[in-house]
């Protein structure tokens, strides 16, 4: 993957860390599907058109990370899903590995906000209703990872 290959999602009102965000999810979907370790998933997303516009610390902690945890955030969130994590689309289970690894890791970013970002990620790669069964499985798992925060906001 030397050359520069078109985006899937052509928008120009995308944030860096969005893109960092689909970079990361493109590089999971490599990892789930060929079993390529880390660093050469890296280096070829890293190759991709427009990578450039992306936050690249922001996609090397998310994609390195979820590849590093990834049980440990399958275990998390397996008990909410509705199948084995083996039956999820290479989407969604990207888009979840990547959704728990935000709600675990990065706490400065609202959990809100992890959860509609996985959410759109899920509408420009997955399927129809993906985005909802996503939804629906970060919005059970948020109290479990950020109970604090997650208490706070059902307050107001």
């Amino acid at each position: 993957m030397t050359d520069k290959t078109p985006h899937a999602n052509p928008s120009k009102n995308r944030t860096p860390r969005h893109r960092a965000r689909e970079f990361a999810l493109q590089g999971l979907y490599q990892w789930l599907l060929n079993n390529e370790d880390a660093t050469t998933v890296v280096n070829n997303i890293r190759a991709a058109h427009g990578f450039e516009k992306a936050d690249a610390d922001h996609f090397a902690a998310l994609l390195y990370g979820a590849i590093k945890d990834s049980v440990a955030l399958r275990e998390a969130f397996a008990p909410l899903i509705d199948r084995g994590v083996k039956e999820l689309s290479p989407i969604e289970h990207g888009v979840l590995l990547l959704g728990a690894y935000e709600l675990k890791n990065n706490l400065e970013i609202p959990y809100r906000v992890v959860i509609n970002e996985a959410v759109e990620l899920t509408k420009s790669f997955g399927g129809i209703d993906g985005h909802k069964y996503v939804n629906g499985v970060l919005d059970k798992l948020a109290p479990k990872l950020r109970a604090e925060e997650v208490a706070a906001d059902s307050r107001r």
